[in-house]
């Protein structure tokens, strides 16, 4: 793809990949782009323009119109645009749409990076196959609800855990068993289990790993 650094992260919702990637990319210099994201962007936009979330066409032209600014609106954090992310990103046409914007970013990272950091479902196995790094991070599904109902609550909506664990066992089932991209570890992916580690010690577990690799 390129000479730039590629460090894929995969994993279910809220295992902690996010927070995990943006320390990772800081740490070593690298661009951060948080793919899910890019989908919470197009389920986004299809909600606030009214459109359907099977209309594979709408979603492919809102990804074509998809800019930087878009990943920065506060409101892709929401719970009802996770979900609806979730149902879209199971549609190949769109999945597709979006493969050749995430290859882009990892074979040219932004403002001069020396590598890329990218977090997802399906970057180690299908967006960057080649990676010099990949992780897959999890937790269980109790700690993964826990904290996603911490980040929703303090972010002022008001949703019982029992509806959290609810919508992330959805989430499981669709990423799991979808027949484009399912989520599942590449086969040279090191597992990072952080159902019982916080964030820092998450983040130097991941940090020892990747630069084993990259500081070599």
């Amino acid at each position: 793809m390129s000479k730039s650094l590629v460090i894929a992260v995969d994993g279910p919702a809220a295992a902690g990949k996010g927070t995990l990637c943006r320390r990772l990319a800081a740490g070593f210099g690298f661009a951060y782009l948080d793919t899910g994201g890019l989908y919470r962007a197009v389920a986004l936009r299809l909600l606030r323009d009214g459109q359907a979330l099977d209309d594979a066409v709408a979603m492919v032209a809102q990804a074509g119109a998809l800019s930087l600014a878009d990943l920065d609106d506060p409101a892709l954090r929401q719970e009802m645009v996770g979900a609806a992310a979730s149902v879209i990103s199971a549609h190949p046409a769109l999945r597709t749409a979006l493969l050749e914007y995430q290859r882009s970013f990892a074979a040219h990272p932004p403002h001069g990076a020396a590598g890329a950091v990218l977090d997802g479902r399906d970057i180690g196995t299908v967006v960057c196959p080649n990676a010099v790094v990949k992780l897959f991070v999890t937790a269980s599904p109790e700690a993964r609800a826990k904290r996603r109902h911490t980040e929703l609550v303090s972010g002022g909506e008001d949703v019982s855990l029992a509806a959290v664990r609810a919508d992330l066992a959805r989430r499981d089932a669709r990423d799991s068993e979808r027949s484009a991209s399912p989520l599942a570890p590449a086969a040279d992916a090191h597992l990072l289990d952080t159902t019982k580690m916080d964030i820092e010690a998450a983040v130097q577990a991941a940090r020892r790993i990747v630069a084993a690799r990259v500081e070599d």
